[in-house]
């Protein structure tokens, strides 16, 4: 089959890979209808995180099941689903509390740009989305595969509320999904940081009350400024990096919740610092699996469209373009079709 692998910074290629095949008895096998390229690829992408060896890319996926272990009884052959990039058995204490990414038995599903992908503990994992789904909607389904999952947990892990003033800090993919997340749970005003246009638009169109261009200390000094001095009830951080994380713990108010599910690269935050501002921060890989069902449900019913997040659509033997692309902000996110 035909697969990504990254052989080292900025060197993406498409190559020929064995197929893979069921090892236990509790996977699945799918063939993929639909791939992406991640703001996370971007950091080994970039040579932030070390790349050992040439590695196989990618870890959103919608498709076809295509073969199933003895061991599973709720996911059959032809039927279209969508998982997480962690498998989970769905059923331990940790996934029983919402937190299947912490699943005593995980497993990081990775390689998923590729033509056909393995996929562990399938029952826990995968979702069967019903009925005949429009072309139209596959966008969006593989959106949920993670980062709308992401940006809602986003929105979960800060406790947004109805009525809340919301702020997120950062403009991809997770940034903007978390802005219908926003939206959904019922925010009335959501502060959108960004400097781009088109981002800025998409923005809006997903419900963002009002842009803040500046970064930094200005920044949330201007967040404060539109909330009469006090900060945001909400702020989701949705980057990864110590400006991100310090601009959002300014931009939020006394008592108030940060929800940061950007992966961390060189964050650290004062203690004495987070003490007297009387804010509280929960975060960390999202929990996919447990929104899935309800992220499905909304974007059949047409009440969400996470898959205008993606700008560039290619087919997975230009999957280098589609990471050059995003690396250099001319895509905010793309879509691969093997």
């Amino acid at each position: 089959m035909r697969a990504t692998v990254l052989h080292a910074p900025g060197d993406v290629r498409v190559e020929d890979r064995p197929q893979p095949s069921v090892q236990q008895a509790t996977d699945a096998v799918i063939r993929t209808v639909a791939t992406c390229v991640c703001g996370s690829d971007l950091w080994d992408y970039r040579g932030i995180n070390d790349v050992a060896e040439p590695t196989p890319g990618g870890h959103e996926y919608i498709g076809i099941v295509e073969e199933v272990g003895g061991d599973v009884t709720g996911i059959k052959p032809g039927q279209l689903v969508v998982g997480s990039f962690f498998a989970s058995d769905n059923t331990c204490p940790n996934c029983k509390n919402g937190y299947q990414t912490s699943c005593l038995h995980r497993e990081f599903v990775g390689g998923a740009q590729a033509e056909y992908v393995r996929v562990p503990l399938a029952d826990g994992t995968l979702v069967h989305v019903p009925g005949d789904v429009a072309e139209e909607h596959l966008p969006s389904l593989l959106a949920c595969s993670d980062v709308m999952g992401t940006g809602w947990y986003a929105a979960v892990a800060a406790e947004v509320k109805p009525g809340d003033t919301v702020a997120v800090v950062g403009d991809g993919a997770v940034g903007l999904c978390a802005v219908i997340a926003a939206r959904e749970l019922g925010a009335t005003r959501i502060i959108v940081m960004s400097r781009h246009a088109s981002r800025q638009k998409l923005a809006r169109e997903f419900g963002a009350t009002d842009i803040v261009a500046e970064r930094g200390e200005e920044g949330a000094a201007r967040v404060k400024e539109l909330t009469g001095g006090i900060g945001a009830d909400r702020v989701l951080e949705c980057v990864g990096n110590p400006d991100s994380m310090q601009q959002a713990l300014g931009a939020t108010r006394p008592g108030g919740n940060i929800g940061f599910v950007g992966v961390p690269h060189g964050v650290q935050i004062d203690g004495e610092e987070l003490f007297f501002s009387h804010i509280a921060l929960r975060g960390g890989p999202a929990p996919v699996r447990e929104f899935l069902p309800d992220l499905i449900e909304r974007v059949l019913d047409g009440r969400i469209n996470p898959g205008k997040v993606f700008d560039l659509e290619l087919p997975l033997e230009q999957a280098a373009e589609g990471y050059r692309a995003m690396d250099e902000r001319r895509a905010i996110k793309t879509l691969l079709r093997p």
